[in-house]
């Protein structure tokens, strides 16, 4: 992977810097894992705004993706490697040798022509699925599940990682890419390896319609709005708005709102960093 530059020809190139597509193989998903997704403009089913600065932006397909990985020893070969309009990773469609078809997210190494398995047999290989207690401790995982069978949800963005460090009876020790130390039970399934497309932290938009295209309408920040619209508005001149706080006066930077008796945090070893 890697990022490109542009010569500053004009406003919209001097400061954008893009990914490359070179690692694509393909620009037309499959078609039997691809289902139409419609964009709510951040309305609700009453059609009320319930989130601002929402809509817009060029129209997507959604692609099934397998985060459960439930095939247990059927080999699959990766056919194509492609670019998903709705997450930062890029994605592998993969062939299984009973004839069926899935989406898995593509992590660094996964060339076109690949083979993953995924169950408790598999090799501790880049792409494979396996559960906690057969993976060696120190690997690099992404794609954990929290409960066995549930589906990944943690370590799914581009280029991120978290590491097995050690085990504890029924539970496994992770390093979450937050810096959070916490116990997953060692039956749920991870995936082997690093997701890829990393450079992905580097791409800037350099312009205003890049985030248009998103979906991103213009933004306003309370410091500039009046007292009557935001806590933080109002005073003469420049003045900026006293303590960052949301529009409804909850404060923005270091409060905690975790729930103190949360039923997760006795699986919390250490809290992310700040």
């Amino acid at each position: 992977m890697a990022v490109r530059k542009f010569k500053p020809t004009t406003p919209g190139q001097r400061h954008k810097v893009i990914g490359v597509f070179d690692d694509i193989t393909t620009s037309t998903p499959e078609k039997s894992l691809t289902v139409g997704k419609r964009s709510t403009g951040g309305r609700n089913n009453e059609g009320h705004r319930t989130t601002r600065y929402v809509g817009g932006g060029h129209k997507r397909k959604y692609r099934i993706i397998d985060f459960k990985r439930n095939k247990d020893g059927v080999p699959a070969t990766v056919k194509t490697i492609e670019y998903d309009p709705n997450r930062s990773a890029r994605i592998a469609l993969l062939y299984y040798v009973d004839g069926s078809k899935a989406y898995m997210i593509a992590p660094n190494g996964l060339k076109v022509g690949s083979t993953v398995m995924s169950g408790a047999e598999a090799a501790p290989e880049v792409g494979n699925a396996l559960p906690l207690n057969k993976i060696p401790v120190g690997t690099l995982i992404h794609n954990i599940e929290l409960r066995p069978g549930q589906g990944a949800m943690m370590a799914r963005s581009a280029g991120t990682f978290a590491q097995l460090t050690s085990r504890d009876g029924d539970y496994a020790i992770i390093k979450l890419p937050s810096g959070e130390t916490r116990k997953i039970l060692a039956t749920c399934k991870a995936t082997v390896g690093v997701v890829g497309n990393s450079d992905h932290a580097l791409e800037r938009s350099g312009k205003a319609g890049r985030s248009r295209w998103l979906g991103r309408r213009p933004h306003n920040r309370g410091v500039v709005m009046n007292p009557v619209d935001h806590p933080m508005g109002g005073g003469e001149g420049r003045q900026s708005g006293g303590h960052p706080r949301s529009r409804n006066g909850v404060y923005a930077k270091g409060l905690k709102t975790r729930a103190p008796k949360k039923h997760s945090s006795k699986y919390i070893i250490e809290r992310r960093k700040k």
